[in-house]
């Protein structure tokens, strides 16, 4: 029998966890409302529970310690990978102004969709706002800040790191990690007689990351994401989904419009091709990006299938792909400016225009700031509600409902993260004649081939 594709494996596992996930939901509402609760808690602790929380020292959390064992080995090499992929990227571009233009070319294109991404949000929102249907009763939840606010301005501080070394141990200074594989590339370019041995152990540790990751991807990818999506739905209850309906319906269809209106219409329109081949090849990225919620654990699948399937140059996707991973938050930026209206509407605020171009700029520096793991958008939501004022008992019940219900619209939100770093690799690449159209259209079976043949 011939093997399934990859895509279709994780096409698999999506809807099987889907099923299992949705399975477990109405076992969970069953077993609860016929008053043992008690059964339930025994197979949340055998297959669901988080075993590093407090209380939990008995539980097995069977599809929790898998899913976290891969999020954690794909988070191992995140690091080391943005800062080689980089490093390689700047070092290998003698042509300065080659550059300069991709790097103009991408932060442009990162800031126009992120303001087209946050005025539909702000549209959307607003509609909704004004007939009345953001006016949730959220009563009865516990009162959670989640977190500290802070200025969102306060990222710029973070990008030029004082501590070398804390900076590669630690996963979320990945900005500062861009910084210094920019700024060391740049001096590769400009030494370029003398860095050899430097070039060469960052090229065969990308070998290595290489070799690791389509290990990790295609052994155990797939029953990673069925248990991810099992225990997603699983563990989330009917009465927190209900009361916030109206706000998932409205991100989830602005997160939808984004993601199959205007991005295939950006390809054809500025990528000059076909948005089918795209599609069809970044589909295992997205579900693998629905199923992790978390953008940097999908960087490593998302730059193999840019490179080997979609015919980007390696200098073009390495420093797109890792940056876009650091900074393009289209998906986060639209979450976040609706549910700030969503929380206004909750605890009675009145919105004008003026402080709708806060929150707007707010989400544009904040989705900035945002750190590409799961959970972590609801959690920086809190700096714009503290930037516009929305910091009353009312308000912080509204931010608890986001927070209690906003992992299944996490999950969309990091797809549309992950594919706006794809769609600026292809335009970017395209205007600098770095895309190769001819593996772009190609079929998935003809690519491996290829590489069969290249092996061989």
């Amino acid at each position: 029998m011939k093997k399934r594709s990859l895509a279709v494996k994780m096409f698999i596992a999506m809807i099987l966890g889907l099923v299992v996930g949705i399975g477990f939901l109405t076992l969970r509402e069953s077993l609860v409302s016929s008053g043992q609760a008690g059964t339930w808690t025994m197979i949340n602790n055998l297959l669901f529970q988080d075993v590093t929380a407090e209380g939990a020292e008995q539980a097995l959390g069977i599809f929790y310690i898998i899913g976290q064992l891969f999020v954690n080995a794909l988070q191992l090499i995140m690091i080391p990978m943005v800062f080689v992929s980089i490093v390689l990227a700047v070092g290998t571009i003698t042509d300065t102004k080659k550059l300069g233009r991709i790097s103009m070319k991408t932060i442009g294109f990162f800031l126009g969709t992120k303001v087209l991404g946050i005025a539909l949000a702000a549209s959307v929102g607003m509609i909704i706002y004004q007939m009345g249907l953001f006016n949730t009763v959220v009563d009865g939840l516990a009162v959670s800040a989640g977190s500290t606010g802070s200025n969102p301005m306060a990222i710029i501080l973070k990008v030029v790191p004082n501590n070398i070394v804390s900076v590669f141990g630690d996963n979320g200074r990945v900005l500062s990690i861009v910084f210094l594989a920019v700024v060391v590339g740049l001096t590769l370019n400009k030494i370029n007689s003398k860095t050899s041995t430097i070039k060469n152990l960052c090229e065969e540790l990308n070998k290595v990351i290489t070799v690791f990751l389509g290990f990790i991807v295609n052994k155990f990818g797939p029953i990673t994401i069925f248990c991810l999506l099992s225990r997603t739905f699983a563990m989330y209850g009917v009465s927190h989904l209900k009361p916030a309906l109206t706000y998932i319906i409205t991100v989830v269809l602005s997160l939808l419009f984004f993601l199959l209106v205007v991005y295939p219409t950006i390809i054809v329109v500025l990528g000059k091709v076909s948005p089918i081949p795209f599609i069809k090849k970044i589909a295992k990225v997205a579900v693998f990006a629905f199923s992790t919620s978390s953008s940097a654990a999908t960087l490593p699948l998302n730059q193999k299938t840019a490179t080997e399937e979609l015919g980007i140059s390696e200098e073009v996707a390495s420093f797109i792909l890792p940056l876009g991973m650091t900074i393009n938050m289209d998906g986060t930026a639209i979450m976040q400016v609706i549910a700030t209206i969503f929380i206004a509407g909750c605890a009675g605020y009145e919105l004008t225009i003026t402080t709708l171009l806060l929150i707007g700029v707010l989400a544009l520096v904040a989705s900035i700031a945002t750190p590409g793991a799961p959970g972590a958008g609801a959690v920086i939501l809190f700096t714009i509600l503290t930037g516009i004022g929305l910091t009353s008992e009312a308000a912080l019940i509204a931010y608890s409902l986001i927070l209690a219900i906003n992992r299944p619209v996490e999950m969309l939100v990091t797809v549309l993260n992950v594919v706006d770093d794809s769609v600026t690799a292809i335009v970017v690449g395209k205007s600098e004649g770095a895309l190769n159209e001819e593996i772009y259209n190609a079929t998935e079976k003809a690519i491996t081939e290829r590489a069969s043949k290249n092996v061989s």
